[in-house]
């Protein structure tokens, strides 16, 4: 049984797909046309984002994020280690470090742990929401105030989710999506997405993804002509995906309905089978890009899983300080997070997708709550 697939989701919506794309190629644009205006303008009305951006990926926007709001070399980014790894990459890839902080049992980061790490070095925190809900958002407010920091939202897992109504990527300085297959919504490519409340940084972002070059400031010398005005890279994404994004877009929340429809089955069948299930914090709504449970048994778990022919996943094995790429830095070396560490050697994420079936579901729960009898 796979644990994600695309391909119900299309024959559903294939005329319409097929439809887009025809009139998209017959159109004669590739870049920045309609498709793209169409996206930008409705992406930030849906999330009441008052500027926003379309890129190549997720990380692209993190990148691009942090690239324009001037951090590089010399400064620290505080973030959690229990994430993609593009979010540690897009903080190493601008010349600065990494701080790494704890967590708490549901899986974000522990404002409290936060304020322990802030030097004069610090200049941001990357809040990940991860597995579709929000982060506390309050308490980290209120630190990057009293510190002088931006923060970056990495909303790449929780589209749609809420923060005492206000929808992630509006609640701090910036936030980043990402429209990877899998994702809330997803392309059949990649892509992402930058919301920022700054009309001076999102000129500024304007410019980096498009190698420096003048595309929203009139008042540029240089405006729409072939000249970088700073150092910037190539993220775009292209009309043919956009045009297949806009027809998604109409129907993420009813995406999202499905995800939490979904996850009521999973703790309504899984409530007192051993498995710590998902703690929804107060003030939060949770989109449930993942379903993510806790057991210190999983190895055995799994092994007994492959007889039902039940795939599962973890998100994430191997929390980033632990990796070679970073584990050979000095200064990640001696670092424990014991949260994180604890938690990463018991957690799977079960399948779930919109359009998973009822046999499906049923298969998956029945097998696990046998496995787990077991156990």
């Amino acid at each position: 049984m796979n644990f994600w697939s695309y391909k119900k989701e299309y024959q559903l919506l294939k005329k319409k797909i097929l439809k887009n794309v025809d009139r998209t190629l017959a159109s004669g644009s590739i870049f920045f046309g309609k498709e793209l205006k169409k996206f930008e303008y409705n992406f930030n009305k849906l999330y009441k984002s008052k500027y926003g951006l379309a890129v190549g990926s997720g990380t692209d926007a993190l990148y691009i994020a942090l690239k324009s709001f001037g951090i590089g070399y010399g400064d620290e980014v505080i973030t959690v280690s229990n994430t993609a790894i593009p979010t540690a990459a897009a903080i190493t890839n601008t010349g600065a470090k990494i701080k790494f902080v704890d967590i708490d049992n549901d899986y974000l980061i522990n404002p409290d742990e936060i304020e322990k790490k802030i030097n004069k070095k610090t200049k941001a925190i990357i809040a990940v929401h991860l597995y579709g809900q929000s982060c506390h958002m309050d308490k980290i407010k209120k630190i990057a105030k009293r510190n002088k920091l931006i923060i970056i939202e990495d909303c790449a897992q929780a589209q749609g989710a809420t923060y005492k109504k206000k929808y992630v990527g509006t609640l701090g300085d910036a936030g980043c999506f990402s429209f990877y297959p899998t994702k809330i919504l997803g392309a059949y490519g990649d892509g992402g997405f930058i919301t920022v409340k700054s009309k001076k940084i999102f000129e500024k972002m304007k410019r980096k993804k498009f190698n420096g070059i003048e595309s929203e400031n009139k008042k540029n010398r240089f405006y729409q002509k072939y000249y970088s005005n700073e150092h910037g890279i190539n993220s775009r994404i292209d009309e043919l995906h956009l045009s297949i994004l806009n027809l998604k877009l109409l129907k993420v929340n009813n995406f999202i309905k499905k995800r939490i429809k979904i996850a009521k089955y999973y703790n309504n069948q899984l409530k007192n089978s051993g498995l710590l299930l998902p703690n929804v914090k107060k003030n939060n709504k949770h989109v449930y890009h993942l379903y993510t449970v806790y057991h210190k048994e999983r190895v055995e778990i799994f092994k007994k899983l492959m007889k039902f022919g039940i795939k599962l996943n973890i998100y994430y094995p191997y929390p980033i300080h632990k990796m070679k790429s970073y584990n050979n830095l000095k200064f990640y070396k001696k670092l424990k997070l014991s949260k994180t560490e604890n938690l990463s050697k018991g957690i799977f994420s079960l399948p779930l997708y919109p359009d998973i079936s009822v046999a499906k579901l049923k298969k998956i729960t029945y097998a696990l709550k046998s496995v787990l009898k077991s156990i």
